[in-house]
């Protein structure tokens, strides 16, 4: 069977936890930041897990994680 390509981008916008769990960045940290207060933006800073829904797209990019 041949390798599998690797997707780049999904590459580097997701790891995966010691449990299993896929982490990923929150959007909404890159522009218009005035507007946003410092407690939202505080909150942006922190990573979440992707939706369980999402798994099976993630792992057919990312064959290897």
């Amino acid at each position: 069977m041949p390798k599998l390509k690797t997707n780049r981008a999904a590459a580097k916008r997701f790891k995966k936890t010691a449990t299993g769990k896929i982490k990923r960045t929150v959007a909404g940290k890159q522009h218009i930041l005035t507007k946003k207060t410092q407690k939202m933006k505080r909150r942006l800073r922190k990573a979440s897990l992707a939706n369980s829904a999402n798994k099976v797209a993630i792992k057919k990019m990312l064959p290897y994680m």
